[in-house]
Formats: structure tokens, C-alpha cells, sequence
């Protein structure tokens, strides 16, 4: 039996619904800068735009008597991107900077070679409308792949400038809180 009516559904949204809103993420800081987190206020300010991570889990098909039997693969887990607002001291952009040099640096392409060294694991957590947070991802071994440009323009006088930031990482893992 359907049920019907706007009473039932609203007693099944929990709180109100979980806001696309209401969400900060930790950056940490790879060894090859140093280790810890960057400034978690200026983290949980300026990135403007996240998302909680998906997967996807591949299917290998098997032939049996000119029917597939499909089975589950491989898990695969696609880059992660912020969307960072940037102010002129450009901390968040510098860091990340400083981080891809580390990896490669622009003049001679050199850099670290252990991945141990310039992976770190990020967290983004859902909040609740009170400040707590409802649900937590563990990104696990990631590094920046794309920083991009940041575009400039005379005409434009309304804007404050943003730039994305895109990770890749090895897999993530449901967290409660924190980086225990």
C-alpha cells in the first residue's frame, strides 16, 4: 500500500534533510611539507565547494553457454574536487603550490619519488544544522593532480576570485570524527 500524504514524508526527513550546504573538509599537509594540517579556519572558510566521495564497482563479465554471468570487479573511486575562494594572501593556493612543486618541481621535474612522502589523507564531513557533524569521509592517500588557473579580467568587478584543487587519492573510509 502507497503512503500517501505530506504528514508521513515529513516525519521520515529526519531533521529536515541533510544541506549540501553545511559541510568543511581537513586538508593535511603532506611529509614532504612538513606534516599536520594547514590552518583549519582557513580551510573550513575558504573552500567553497566539495564533495562527499562515490565509487564505482566495475563488472566482469564471465561467458557461460552463450549467456554472462556478471560479476563484481574491481572498485575504482574518481578524483576528488574543492573549489577553493581565494583572498590576496592566497594561502590555500600556496599551499597547494608548494605542495605539487614538492612532487614536481616547474624548473627542473624533479621531486619526491616515494609516495609515502607527498600523499596525505583529507576529511570532509557533513554537518548538522547545529555544528556537529553527521557523517565523515577519510580520503586516503591523496595528492594534487590539477590546480587550476585562476581566471583575471578587467571587466569583472562583482567577483571574488575561486580556482579548483583536483585530487586523486587511493580510496576513502566512513569516519566518525577526526584522523584517529
Amino acid at each position: 500500500m502507497a503512503i500517501l500524504g505530506i504528514d508521513n514524508f515529513k516525519s521520515k526527513l529526519v531533521d529536515g534533510g541533510a544541506r549540501a550546504n553545511l559541510f568543511e573538509c581537513q586538508i593535511q599537509s603532506p611529509p614532504i611539507l612538513g606534516g599536520g594540517e594547514i590552518d583549519f579556519e582557513t580551510t573550513a572558510f575558504m573552500i567553497r565547494a566539495a564533495s562527499l566521495p562515490g565509487s564505482t564497482l566495475g563488472s566482469i563479465e564471465v561467458p557461460f553457454r552463450g549467456r554472462k554471468l556478471k560479476i563484481a570487479g574491481d572498485r575504482s573511486y574518481a578524483s576528488w574536487t574543492i573549489t577553493v575562494l581565494n583572498d590576496t594572501r592566497m594561502p590555500v593556493r600556496n599551499f597547494f603550490e608548494a605542495w605539487v612543486a614538492g612532487i614536481s618541481a616547474n624548473a627542473l621535474n624533479v621531486g619526491a619519488t616515494n609516495p609515502s612522502d607527498y600523499m596525505a589523507d583529507m576529511l570532509v564531513h557533513q554537518l548538522h544544522r547545529d555544528g556537529s557533524i553527521t557523517k565523515s569521509y577519510k580520503l586516503v592517500g591523496a595528492w594534487p593532480k590539477v590546480i587550476s588557473q585562476i581566471d583575471l579580467s578587467a571587466e569583472t568587478t562583482d567577483q571574488i576570485q575561486t580556482f579548483t584543487v583536483e585530487l586523486e587519492y587511493q580510496y576513502w573510509l566512513p569516519e566518525t570524527a577526526g584522523f584517529e
